[in-house]
């Protein structure tokens, strides 16, 4: 175990510029906060470079067994690594998974994300994902950054459960095509309502931005535009709990 006990330490430094995406791409790492992640990573055979623990922290005895530099701070320190208003005490920096050449299977179940700006959004669909037992969630042009500390956090280790890919979603939609997954879409207009929506083995749906939704030529393109019934006076519902509603409604239809 290492102690670092100087703000200007030359590692801490390098382990702050982690909280930008222009250091996680170039350094192909990111950080994980908390000691529930940590042990998610760990179990999933993540592979963890360095773990940074405040004096006091109690590790545990299965944890010490990985292969990873361990790192001892003050209070101070944690506080500048951390991401959140009150560190758990425990920093890792992690490699990032590769990602799988190819996730696409005959009545297999997808997400598309395309767009969702808020990286809080993003890890709650990607934990919904993954509790919906969904095959794997691809990523498209405009959505936050998977590696994004608060996108990490809101995942709740979901990243670490089931295969995610950056990809063109008109590719992505064309390839679920080809193996008869049907693609739904979702729409405030020019829709079906979820409950309509007839029974399926496979299935990909399609969530949107936050403020303009789905692109329209995904919608245009897709087997079905579906939208969620509103019975009170809001317009809209968020974007991770509309995602929610319909993988379950889908899920039930299987």
């Amino acid at each position: 175990m290492k102690y670092i006990e100087s703000e200007s330490n030359a590692s801490i430094k390098q382990w702050k510029k982690l909280h930008t995406k222009k250091e996680r791409e170039k350094t192909g790492t990111f950080l994980l906060e908390g000691p529930h992640l940590i042990e998610e990573a760990i179990a999933s055979g993540a592979a963890l470079v360095h773990v940074i623990v405040e004096e006091n922290f109690e590790m545990k005895d299965e944890w010490l067994k990985e292969k990873f530099t361990l790192w001892t701070v003050p209070a101070k320190i944690m506080k500048i690594l951390s991401e959140t208003e009150k560190p758990q005490g425990i920093i890792a920096v992690c490699e990032m998974p590769a990602e799988p050449e190819e996730i696409l299977k005959e009545n297999g179940r997808y997400l598309f994300v395309d767009g969702v700006q808020d990286p809080g959004n993003l890890g709650t669909i990607i934990r919904t994902a993954d509790s919906a037992g969904l095959d794997g969630v691809f990523l498209g042009e405009g959505t936050a950054d998977l590696f994004n500390g608060k996108t990490v956090r809101s995942t709740q280790g979901s990243i670490f459960h089931l295969p995610i890919v950056k990809k063109d979603l008109q590719k992505a939609l064309s390839d679920c095509q080809s193996l008869n997954i049907p693609v739904y879409s979702t729409s405030l207009s020019d829709a079906v309502d979820m409950r309509e929506v007839p029974e399926t083995k496979g299935f990909a749906l399609i969530v949107g931005n936050e403020g303009s939704g789905v692109q329209p030529a995904l919608q245009n393109e897709s087997t079905m535009n579906v939208k969620i019934p509103i019975f009170g006076k809001a317009e809209s519902l968020n974007v991770s709990v509309a995602t929610g509603i319909l993988l379950y409604e889908l899920q039930r239809k299987r």
